[in-house]
Order: structure tokens, then C-alpha cells, then sequence
């Protein structure tokens, strides 16, 4: 019997992740399958998907926080990834093996909402956040990292520079960089992009759906193409 997966959000047409979790399904051989559904109210639609037995789901903006009054038992108050164990809908921040093997003394994070959230268990004490609702416009200056947890692809809201590792969480619709991805390359910063972002959290929501090893170069591949 296949096992359904889904993708939360509004919208999101956009979204690679079918392709690249469908990818992943195929090359571990397993019998599931994952479908973007573009949903507004994400409570009812995690009451809906409960009553017809799915096995788990990514969430994705505007969806992170509110997602987790439909949780049984979430971590923390932003939540990405939600598996179904036993009937009991669980919910996870995968989010944050973005960041992963980073080490960084001092951050600053554009954006407050629920990425910024859901990458805070990983970031340094010595953070600054910035946000168009509070302190603005960013300021990196001293900054070793750099993340943009905002969906703004087209307008560069910081100068990065070399020495920086840059966390772009937004991805293009084309195979291109965003403003700040291709201005941290030029720049001769280190740049995860938002498509390596992408593979990075969907690995490990792969795992936590399936109990099985991510194939994480299928999923690279997937997502470069």
C-alpha cells in the first residue's frame, strides 16, 4: 500500500521538494509518494489528512507555527516535518540540520517568522535578528554568518563579504542564484543556497518518515536539474 506524503503551504507551486522526495523515494524503493497541497487553514487540513491516514508531511510558510496545535507532541514552536507514529501526529524542526557543521561566533538573521524560528536551536547566543517590524535595514558588519530566512529572492538586503558562510533559505524558480547567493559567491563568501538548503532538511525529514538513509546525492540531483 503507498504511503502518502505531503507538503503544507501557501502556496506552493513552486516547490521542488516533490520532485526531490518522490527522487528519494524511488531510489530507496520504497512504495510512496509525496503531493504539494496548497492549504490555507493548516489545522484542518492536518485533521483531514489524519482521518485518511498519512504518513507524515513537510510544512512550509505561512504554516510553521500554527501547524502545532495540530501536532500531539511538537519541538518547539516552529515545526517543519510532521510523521504520523501509532495514530499520533508528532511534529519536528528539521530546519536546523541546515545549519549543521557550522560554526559560527556571531550571526545575523534577516527575518523573524517561522524559518528564522525554527533555525534558532542552531545558532550562536550572540545573534542578531532583523526584521522590516523591528530593527532595520540588516547590518552584518562582524557577522561570520549570514542567513536570509525571508522569501525574498530578487533584492540583495545585505553586502555579504569574504570570510562569511551565507545561508540563503530562498531558492529561484530557475536553476540561478538569488541576489544574495550570487553576490556571496562574488564576494568569495561560502554560500549553502537554498537549494542545498532544501536537501539538507529534507534528508532528515526523509529519515524521520521512512527510518531509512536519505540518498542525499539522488536528492541534490533532483533539485539541480
Amino acid at each position: 500500500m503507498t504511503q502518502h506524503v505531503y507538503l503544507l503551504g501557501h502556496p506552493v507551486s513552486h516547490s521542488l521538494s516533490p520532485k526531490m522526495q518522490n527522487a528519494a523515494f524511488a531510489a530507496r524503493g520504497l512504495d510512496w509518494d509525496y503531493t504539494a497541497l496548497d492549504v490555507e487553514d493548516v489545522v484542518a487540513a492536518v485533521d483531514d489528512l489524519r482521518a485518511r491516514g498519512f504518513a507524515g508531511a513537510n510544512v512550509t510558510i505561512p504554516h510553521k507555527q500554527a501547524v502545532v496545535a495540530a501536532c500531539d507532541e511538537a519541538e518547539g514552536d516552529s515545526i517543519n516535518t510532521l510523521v504520523v507514529r501509532d495514530g499520533r501526529v508528532l511534529g519536528f524542526n528539521t530546519d536546523k540540520n541546515i545549519l549543521a557543521g557550522i560554526e559560527a561566533r556571531r550571526a545575523c538573521v534577516i527575518g523573524a517568522g517561522g524559518a528564522a524560528r525554527a533555525l534558532a536551536p542552531a545558532l550562536p547566543p550572540d545573534t542578531r535578528v532583523f526584521s522590516r517590524r523591528g530593527e532595520w535595514p540588516p547590518d552584518a558588519d562582524g557577522c561570520d554568518l549570514v542567513v536570509n530566512a525571508t522569501p525574498v529572492r530578487d533584492e540583495l538586503l545585505v553586502v555579504p563579504h569574504a570570510g562569511q558562510v551565507v545561508v540563503e533559505l530562498a531558492y529561484s524558480g530557475d536553476s540561478g542564484d538569488t541576489a544574495l547567493a550570487a553576490a556571496a559567491r562574488a564576494a568569495g563568501a561560502t554560500v549553502i543556497d537554498g537549494r542545498e538548503a532544501l536537501v539538507r532538511q529534507g534528508a532528515k525529514s526523509f529519515e524521520l518518515w521512512t527510518g531509512v538513509e536519505a540518498p542525499v546525492d539522488v536528492m541534490r540531483a533532483a533539485v539541480r536539474l
